[in-house]
C-alpha cells in the first residue's frame, strides 16, 4: 500500500460515527433506521469479533459488517473509501470475517447487494460469491 499501512481491527461503537459518515458517501450502501447507533450497537455486541473496518494513517476506508443466526452468515455494509478500492481492502475484510465465523462452525454465509449497485454486483461476482436468483426478499418494519 506505498506509504500507506493498512491495518485491518475490530469495529467498535466509537468507531460508529466515521464508519456512518463512509457508508453514507457510498454508492450501494442503503442505509435506513435499522443503522442508528443504538441498533450497530446491538448488533455488535450480539456478533462480537466479526465485523471489521480498515484504517490507514488512522482514518477509516473500510468495513464489513458480520453476524450470524447459529447456523448461517450475514455480511452488511461491505464498504471501501473510492480512493482506495482496488486494492484488496474489501476482499481482505471479507475473508477476516468468514475466518471468523468459520471458527464458529458457521460453514455458509450470504449477503444481500441493492440490484442497482453496479460496483457492489461487479465485486461479489468477481470474488467468487453465487447469485441466488431463486429466493426473493421480503421485509417488514415492526
Amino acid at each position: 500500500m506505498n506509504k500507506e499501512e493498512a491495518k485491518l481491527r475490530e469495529i467498535h461503537i466509537d468507531d460508529y460515527d466515521e464508519i456512518h459518515a463512509l457508508w453514507s458517501r457510498t454508492p450501494g450502501v442503503g442505509l435506513s433506521s435499522d443503522d442508528s447507533r443504538e441498533s450497530i450497537q446491538r448488533f455488535l455486541i450480539r456478533n462480537k469479533g466479526l465485523s471489521f473496518c480498515c484504517e490507514v494513517n488512522g482514518k477509516i476506508i473500510g468495513t464489513v459488517l458480520c453476524g450470524h443466526d447459529g447456523r448461517r452468515g450475514y455480511l452488511y455494509h461491505v464498504a471501501v473509501d473510492e480512493e482506495y478500492r482496488g486494492r484488496g481492502i474489501g476482499r481482505q475484510l471479507v475473508e477476516k470475517s468468514l475466518q471468523r465465523l468459520k471458527e464458529e462452525g458457521i460453514d455458509s454465509c450470504r449477503l444481500f447487494v441493492l440490484k442497482d449497485n453496479e460496483v457492489g454486483n461487479a465485486f461479489w461476482s468477481a470474488t467468487g460469491w453465487e447469485k441466488k436468483d431463486h429466493i426473493f426478499v421480503y421485509g417488514r418494519n415492526i
